[in-house]
């Protein structure tokens, strides 16, 4: 490293960059001199036999050549310094050759011999350099030299030489691509290689010279998966994107069921059809077009390797590279499940703190994703509104995103802003606002009529521009409903005479004369002022002065008639041909001659039809075709060089072709003589296997057969943590899990004491120690042969649990784990599907404890011996353990999901039981009271064709087998609203019908309940104030006024906790005490999904009058609860 720290050093200049240099000092003379007297000292020093001078003239030509000056004469001395002895000396002239060996390519081929040595220099930067230099020489001949050398290169010991050689595979495809076939073998060869050096450039010249040959990237997909983190930050942005389109031809689309769900929609609006007309054929048609796509959607199972390249890839969001992150984010949108994308909005909001260009290519890309995923970014709204200082380009942009993400709940603040960025000096900026407000009024039909008003009052600002904008946005929006609003039509007539504007003018013009029925006595007399003008309009104007002529003719000739003449008269000796053209066409048209044809006769058919209205769509709606982040979707068109994302294949293509031989090897630890030099070897291999699963450039030989498995098993605890990552495979098979760890940990009983026997000699400590590295090592080596073809959620569970291993306490609770799950349950109940059994473990601390900790640590505090015991009883089934067991509390109330007699005897009623639901702590446990009041027995009740605004997630609840005549039974499903109010759709399916329903939450059961003392409720509400805070006066209601009632109807309406010392009179001493009438009761909670704090403070004062304050981050939920809290105290 020594050597390369010097050439970097050298790289950047010398001592002697701030002299003048000799030729070009006035006083020289050198100014008048011929130009051959340029640089002639330097020429003298590199001549001469000091290696000091040679050294001394090459700084300073490197410092030229950075100062951008032109060297180029100087290659003649400098090339002859190639063969020199002094290493320094060598490298700069190397640095001075790759600069120039292109212009000057019959001198460097002189000294190509010289290259030819360097190659096998024993200096790896030697060696790198000439191989650079020798492929910067553009020359056909050399061809068959450069293969040799890349070739070489490519089984250098150096890492950086082999770098090299993959940087030079493209130059060379470049001049002669009829080399392809070897160069593909050596880009084979350098794709095997494992150190984090070479990968990046390596997949850069498998993108530049074969994209397509995705075969050579089967065996090292894992390995590229593991190797990612460690790469340097531009190879991982070309390895992503590499991976992106790999991932899209070798696994399935992780969404396909909810696309297969839109494509049946149409069934669903035929289904409420069949009702009014009773078509038997109809509903058979349906039937089977229904049942076809129940069979299509088969359950989907995300493939180990997918979910490794999503997992891998996670943690480079954090990246301080930009790219880095936006590559991440494009693979997420293109590759991950819906519910698992919102991870990267995070992160792409991040980089918006970024130089404008970085935000201008990340705002392009957020404006594409906004169509698709809205609730990805809808939290991060206010992150998009617009600074006075940024570029115009980033003001559209960001407007752009605003009016993408506007919808009910958020349209008031967006509006708001809206209406400050109508003030603003930028004109360009505010006509974009003006048409944003237009798109806001299309989309959402609530505020089209006070979008409307707002822009009929800029009619009457004093810039010409802002008034030109809202006509033409009033023109599009008129045209949905135009009866309604003639007194804006008259308004704009007025208008005529202000502006000037040809495009406003043309629009005011067009909508008089499409609604002329609407202002009958005022469009004449707009004709009859425009007549006055028209020889002075603009070409668009006259146009439109023609058609309205026309129009009020048909409707209204007797006052328009001589005026219609006129106007066409003035048109047919207008200087523009287009206006000609027109007048002779419509005086054909509408004054009918002889000659005229059979046209005349559909004269108003044609001008009076009904014109649809414009539809406002975002410039952005078709840009997602083009993958993210590259340059084609930048320019909205294919640029040279792209390569087009494939679609998902239909069914997956075989897996087994990313498996890679597994090496039979003795196990390292019977090599190694003395026991430290065993302890240094097992230590090196845990810390990338357990933890990080990322196998360094460093890894010894025999981990390239553990990569394959270590993929897989690597870093599973962070994905445990996450509560947004779950996929239905990783709830599926949790009881196939289990019985797996209790075979593990019996063998491993086994192990150790066989060991214990089998190594008394050695202290008792370090052979516990090296036990348990020996385990890790064979049961990976295991694992191996298994976990290739196996679920990716075993071997999580595998790598977990050899992590926890290590702890005490918990070899304890594994062992009465064991006691209690070896006794036989009771009743086991029949399930129908494997999926749903699952059995009880201590260790599941989800149902002991309400927030879910990714590792199980303090677990002697939970589980007390007695404990134990008393699980020891319990029947391990499902039914049993499940939360629906947990009465709910009187104080919850109950909402009707399908009555009996819509049901045909089967009613539903559910409710919040604000109890955690235990296999996922981001969802809202709702609890389902089935009751059959029909005669005949219910069977299979079950769920099916979920519906979601995205980002939405539903854990369905067991499927109930049989529910007799007059039989109630009660169920638990989770849901994850998002932390908004938006209903989840789904049907509710029996052995015989399908019903849709739909649960939407209040807002108040979207939270759980979390305990603050005063002062830290207190520091929490002084960070969220203002935008964050809303506060109302209220007169409470008569039966409210005590203490517990205020308490009772606060928590009835939230599910929050009281904060102690909610009345002020209780707190400690030294605080002067209010007076005592007038408590203040305050409550506090999370949201369940993105755990935002929610603050709520009572204050009474006196005569029952309070204030109510909510302080929350989310603006949208902070304004419902205090509506449903003011209601919940004053009714």
């Amino acid at each position: 490293m020594s050597d390369r720290s010097a050439f970097n050093d050298e790289k950047g200049g010398s001592s002697s960059v701030g002299e003048p240099e000799y030729g070009h000092d006035p006083a020289s003379g050198g100014i008048f001199s011929s130009d051959y007297k340029r640089h002639d000292d330097l020429k003298e020093m590199l001549d001469s036999n000091k290696d000091s001078l040679k050294l001394e003239a090459m700084k300073r030509i490197v410092a030229m050549i950075a100062r951008g000056k032109n060297a180029s004469d100087l290659f003649p001395a400098v090339v002859k310094n190639v063969a020199c002895k002094n290493i320094e000396v060598k490298k700069l002239v190397y640095v001075y050759l790759v600069r120039y060996a292109e212009e000057q390519q019959d001198l460097a081929l002189l000294s190509i011999s010289t290259f030819q040595r360097g190659l096998k220099d024993p200096n790896q930067l030697i060696r790198a350099s000439a191989l650079r230099v020798l492929s910067s020489i553009r020359v056909t001949i050399i061809v068959p030299i450069m293969m040799l050398a890349i070739k070489e290169a490519a089984s250098d010991m150096s890492p950086y030489v082999r770098k090299t050689a993959a940087h030079a595979i493209p130059k060379l495809y470049s001049l002669d691509p009829e080399q392809k076939d070897q160069l593909i073998e050596v880009i084979e060869k350098l794709l095997a290689d494992k150190t984090t050096l070479v990968a990046g450039s390596v997949v850069m010249a498998f993108e530049e010279v074969c994209p397509e040959r995705i075969d050579l990237i089967h065996k090292n997909y894992r390995k590229l998966c593991n190797l990612l983190i460690d790469v340097e930050e531009w190879g991982q942005v070309v390895i992503i994107n590499m991976l992106t389109r790999y991932a899209r031809t070798q696994f399935l689309n992780p969404n396909i069921n909810e696309s297969l769900l839109e494509e049946g929609g149409g069934g669903e609006k035929t289904f409420y059809g069949s009702d009014e007309d009773e078509d038997e054929d109809e509903e058979e048609k349906e039937k089977k077009a229904e049942a076809a796509v129940m069979a299509k959607r088969k359950p989907y199972v995300m493939d180990p390797d997918h979910r490794l390249l999503l997992r891998n890839t996670k943690p480079l969001l954090q990246s301080r590279n930009a790219a880095v992150v936006m590559a991440v984010a494009q693979l997420y949108f293109h590759l991950a499940p819906k519910a698992e994308v919102g991870v990267i909005a995070k992160a792409l909001v991040r980089l918006l703190r970024s130089h404008s260009e970085v935000q201008f290519v990340v705002l392009q890309n957020v404006a594409t994703m906004t169509i698709k995923r809205r609730g990805m970014f809808e939290p991060y709204l206010k992150s998009f509104y617009i600074r006075s200082t940024d570029p115009t380009q980033i003001k559209v942009l960001k407007l752009e995103v605003l009016t993408n993400l506007a919808n009910e709940t958020n349209i008031s603040t967006i509006l708001r802003e809206f209406q400050t960025y109508i003030k603003s000096m930028d004109k360009d900026f505010v006509a974009a606002t003006i048409q944003a407000i237009g798109r806001c009024a299309t989309n959402i039909g609530e505020v089209r009529d006070t979008c409307l008003n707002g822009l009929v009052q800029l009619l009457s600002n004093r810039d010409e521009l802002v008034v030109a904008e809202s006509v033409v946005v009033i023109k599009k929006l008129l045209q949905m409903q135009p009866e309604k609003h003639s007194d804006i039509i008259k308004h704009m007539a007025k208008l005529t005479d202000n502006i000037q504007v040809p495009m406003a003018r043309a629009s005011i013009l067009w909508l008089i004369g499409e609604y002329c029925e609407h202002v009958p006595k005022i469009a004449p007399d707009v004709l009859r002022k425009m007549a006055k003008s028209f020889t002075n309009e603009e070409d668009i104007v006259k146009l439109q002065i023609i058609n309205l002529a026309a129009k009020l003719y048909l409707t209204n000739s007797k006052q328009t008639k001589l005026l219609t003449q006129y106007v066409l008269n003035l048109a047919k000796y207008d200087q523009n041909y287009d206006i000609r053209d027109r007048a002779r066409f419509i005086r054909q048209l509408i004054v009918p001659t002889e000659k005229s044809g059979a046209l005349s006769k559909y004269a108003k058919k044609l001008f009076l039809a009904l014109k649809p209205a414009p539809v406002l769509e975002s410039p952005f709606k078709d840009r997602d075709h083009f993958q993210l982040g590259s340059l084609s979707h930048l320019l909205n068109a294919k640029a040279g060089g792209y390569q087009e994302l494939p679609d998902w294949p239909e069914a997956a293509p075989d897996p087994s072709v990313r498996n890679v031989e597994v090496k039979e090897s003795v196990p390292e630890w019977t090599k190694c003589s003395s026991r430290e030099k065993r302890k240094e070897k097992k230590v090196e291999k845990p810390f990338y296997s357990d933890s990080e699963g990322e196998s360094g450039p460093t890894e010894s030989a025999d981990s390239e057969s553990d990569s394959a498995s270590d993929s897989e098993s690597a870093s599973a605890s962070e994905e445990s943590g996450s509560g947004s990552e779950s996929e239905e495979s990783e709830e599926g098979s949790e009881s196939e899990e289990e019985e797996e760890d209790e075979e593990e940990k019996e063998k491993k009983k086994k192990k150790k004491e066989f060991k214990k026997a089998a190594q008394e000699s050695e202290s008792e400590q370090s052979s516990e120690e090296e036990e348990r590295k020996h385990e890790r090592k064979s049961k990976q080596r295991k694992s191996d042969s298994e976990s290739e073809s196996d679920e990716e959620d075993e071997s999580e569970s595998e790598s977990s649990q050899s992590e926890s291993e290590d702890s005490e306490s918990e070899t304890e609770v594994k062992k009465k784990k064991k006691a209690a799950e070896s006794k036989p349950p009771s009743k086991p109940v029949k399930k129908e599907s494997k999926k749903e059994k699952k059995e009880m473990s201590l260790l599941d601390l989800d149902d002991f404890e309400p927030a879910p900790s990714p590792q199980v640590t303090p677990v002697n505090s939970f589980l007390s011996n007695s404990l134990v015991t008393d699980l020891e009883g319990l029947s391990l089934s499902d039914a049993v353990l499940s939360p629906a067991t947990i009465a709910p509390s009187s104080a919850l109330k109950n909402y009707e999901l399908l009555h009996r007699i819509t049901g045909e005897g089967l009613s539903v009623e559910y409710c919040f039981s604000r109890q955690p639901f235990s296999p996922d702590a981001n969802m809202v446990a709702v609890q389902m009271q089935f009751t059959n009041n029909a005669t005949s027995d219910t069977k299979n009740l079950h769920i099916e064709d979920v519906k979601l605004q995205s980002g939405m997630r539903v854990k369905e609840f067991p499927e109930i087998e049989l529910l007799p005549a007059g039989e109630t039974a009660t169920a638990v499903m989770g849901i994850d609203f998002c932390d908004s109010t938006q209903a989840a759709n789904f049907q509710l399916c029996t052995h015989t019908r399908k019903f849709f329903v739909s649960i939407q939450p209040p807002v108040g059961e979207l939270m759980k309940p979390v305990f603050l003392t005063e002062n830290e409720f207190k520091k929490e509400q002084g960070q969220l104030m203002g935008m964050n805070e809303i506060t109302e006066k209220l007169t409470l209601d008569v039966n409210c006024r005590d203490e517990h009632a205020i308490v009772q109807r606060v928590t009835a309406a939230a599910n929050l906790s009281r904060v102690p010392c909610g009345s002020d009179k209780e707190c400690s001493p030294p605080v002067p005490p209010p007076p005592p009438d007038h408590p203040v009761h305050r409550f506090a909670g999370r949201t369940v999904t993105s755990g935002s704090l929610v603050l709520v403070t009572v204050a009474t004062k006196e005569e029952g009058a309070a204030q109510l304050t909510v302080n929350c981050e989310k603006m949208v939920i902070g304004t419902m609860l205090v509506k449903d809290i003011l209601l919940a105290l004053t009714q």
